[in-house]
């Protein structure tokens, strides 16, 4: 299992490129100063820093991915958790009851 630091700055990566956004463009986008907007996504990336909660707050809504994307373990659940914001809570149900029905497996979590 990778450090979560690690996993964040990869999946950061991974995110903005899948938006088409620079690192500048992105960093602007949520509110860092144009001199510093480019270094600082790029620290975040290469895990030199980790961004504070409300940071990652802020990338969360401007990629438009949920928070939980950035600390997926493996690109499995990354996908899954993608694929699944982009249900609607009836949806969300019925996805997770076939799981538990297909897997004969409990989640602790009723949705």
């Amino acid at each position: 299992m990778s450090e979560p630091r690690v996993i964040f700055g990869a999946r950061l990566k991974q995110a903005r490129q899948q938006s088409g956004l620079s690192q500048k463009q992105l960093g602007l986008e949520i509110g860092i100063d144009p001199a510093t907007a480019s270094p600082r996504i790029n620290q975040y990336e290469n895990n030199r820093h980790r961004p504070g909660d409300q940071t990652i707050t802020k990338l969360s809504e401007t990629l438009k991915v949920p928070i939980a994307f950035f600390f997926a373990e493996d690109d499995g659940l990354a996908q899954l958790i993608l694929l699944c914001v982009q249900l609607d809570k009836k949806q969300q149900r019925v996805l997770a009851q076939y799981i538990e029905d297909k897997y004969g497996i409990e989640c602790c979590i009723k949705i």
